[in-house]
């Protein structure tokens, strides 16, 4: 099976890309699954929603050939994992921006004219891992981990029918070294394609 691991981040050396890295090298232990990572920060993807994208939402034009590249990744992937940092309790804008372009309708779901919608990403499995400098206690508190996967996973991937498999908030990146993040990260990589299974 093959995992696209799309990271969001502008620094090739941040904590960001290691857990990414040691995600795949988890998956690769098995020897029978493959990766392939997707830095949009480095490949220069342009984020903001603009007319060709609107018109695209509206069937009225084709959707522009960066998107079809995206959307092309992901339909040979068996699973999507997201690895970011929290920016303001969601995803970086850029991310942010990758899901509003990419996740389009007439290809992540349809949406008819009589209002009624269709979910297009059934087969899709989903892995996201949001890393964050606050500690999980003030996450719990103000109901920040809820709320992000009210509006993540629920407002997103179960929106379009996708499943999300894994849904981990590596925290207090302030208070500790990364070792323990890449250790977590290594041993979701390893057992992704045996929860999507379960």
């Amino acid at each position: 099976m093959h995992a696209l691991i799309v990271v969001s981040h502008p620094d090739p050396k941040s904590l960001t890309h290691a857990v990414a890295h040691s995600f795949a090298e988890g998956v690769a232990q098995s020897g029978d699954h493959t990766t392939e990572i997707a830095d949009i920060a480095a490949e220069g993807f342009q984020p903001a929603f603009n007319q060709a994208d609107r018109s695209a939402y509206f069937l009225q034009q084709p959707l522009p050939a960066d998107i079809v590249r995206e959307q092309a990744r992901i339909d040979r992937a068996d699973a999507l994992v997201l690895v970011y940092p929290v920016y303001w309790w969601s995803f970086p804008g850029q991310l942010k921006g990758w899901i509003d372009r990419v996740f389009s309708n007439g290809w992540a779901y349809d949406e008819a004219p009589d209002g009624t919608l269709g979910q297009r990403l059934g087969r899709l499995a989903v892995h996201l891992i949001g890393i964050g400098g606050a500690d999980g206690g003030t996450y719990a508190r103000h109901g920040y981990d809820q709320a992000m996967r009210k509006q993540i996973d629920h407002g997103i991937f179960d929106f379009c029918g996708a499943r999300v498999v894994t849904s981990e908030l590596l925290l207090g990146v302030n208070g500790q070294g990364g070792t323990p993040h890449l250790v977590a990260a290594r041993a979701l990589g390893a057992d992704a394609f045996a929860r999507e299974a379960a």
